[in-house]
């Protein structure tokens, strides 16, 4: 068994943590049923990501969001201009 590790060192450093997203990078949401958010920015060790046409902030960890693909982009813009045209959004 030479050259083979069978015991790797426990001083290894920790995996790095996932690269942060440019604020409002619209990402989803798996825990919240695929809901689509924009990056707000960090909490401790969560997310906070806010709903594209305004609203109440939540948190999420890392680890259950994705980035959007384009698809989900384009519902969740045209929702808000929706929103916008129905006078729901500034």
């Amino acid at each position: 068994m030479y050259g083979v590790n069978v015991r790797p060192n426990s001083d290894d450093p920790p995996p790095d943590p996932p690269d942060l997203p440019a604020p409002g990078a619209l990402l989803v949401d798996a825990s919240r049923n695929n809901r689509v958010g924009e990056f707000r920015g960090v909490a401790g060790c969560y997310w906070s990501l806010r709903p594209m046409g305004g609203g109440r902030e939540w948190e999420v960890e890392p680890r259950h969001v994705r980035p959007a693909l384009p698809i989900e982009q384009l519902r969740a813009r045209t929702a808000r201009a929706n929103a916008r045209s129905r006078g729901e959004v500034l």
